[in-house]
């Protein structure tokens, strides 16, 4: 770590929890993040000024007008192109030292498994199931960390499965892969939400790495911003779960 960075980071580094080392496992760590939308934004944007040093960034879309009121990532001058390159442009600005790849693509199969293998930890932040199912079970497959959140209307959820036996995974708490997907496009979101769920979920992240604190392995947390309540629901692994059970 050089000088440069240890002034950079110096108001983490005075944690306790994360001190020199924690900051030197975020900078020899690579995340990927799946999704540039509303949750995408704010994760990527905390955890490359927070100096994680490798950020893998998928996501096949483009930006447009009606992404500006929540994925504050991108700008009005890039409506249009494509939201990881925007995204790059964003993180850059705010950490030049942070090493930023793209994949302006959907991953699946064997190029998802990939990416997932080579990652330390995966931010799960689409928008649907079908995608959420598929990074849950490379994530299980490789015992990748994944962070997952969502957030709808005004309701937001967060967890973290760690892919060791025993515990829960994404498909415990979703086992009918046939329900049918709520989108922000058709019930509407409230543009912060989208900020609080992603800026937890790298919290989630940061404390994964270092080993800080308690992470939200086992639990879900839920936030109902209308009336501004937290809850948290304990989460078990479903001995028939087809991704995780044993047996």
């Amino acid at each position: 770590m050089n000088d440069d960075q240890l002034l950079r980071y110096s108001r983490q580094i005075m944690l306790p929890s994360i001190g020199i080392e924690g900051q030197q496992q975020l900078l020899d760590a690579r995340i990927l993040i799946i999704g540039l939308g509303g949750l995408g934004s704010p994760a990527a944007m905390y955890l490359a000024s927070a100096g994680v040093g490798s950020l893998v960034l998928v996501d096949f879309d483009q930006v447009d007008l009606t992404n500006l009121q929540r994925q504050i990532a991108h700008t009005t001058e890039r409506i249009g192109h494509p939201k990881v390159e925007s995204a790059r442009e964003t993180l850059r600005a705010i950490n030049p030292d942070a090493r930023i790849e793209t994949i302006a693509r959907r991953l699946d199969g064997a190029s998802l498994a990939e990416q997932v293998d080579k990652a330390d930890l995966v931010i799960d932040a689409s928008d649907n199931f079908a995608t959420r199912f598929a990074i849950n079970k490379a994530c299980f497959a490789h015992q990748t960390p994944l962070v997952s959140g969502a957030a709808i209307r005004m309701e937001g959820q967060i967890s973290v499965f760690t892919g060791q036996a025993g515990g829960p995974c994404y498909h415990c708490l979703y086992p009918d892969e046939g329900e049918i997907d709520e989108t922000c496009s058709a019930n509407g979101v409230l543009a912060p939400l989208v900020g609080i769920i992603g800026s937890i979920q790298a919290v989630e992240a940061i404390k994964q790495l270092t080993g800080a604190g308690k992470c939200l392995q086992g639990r879900l947390l839920l936030l109902d911003a209308l009336q501004m309540e937290w809850r948290t629901l304990r989460l078990t692994a479903d001995p028939a779960c087809p991704v995780c059970s044993t047996t």
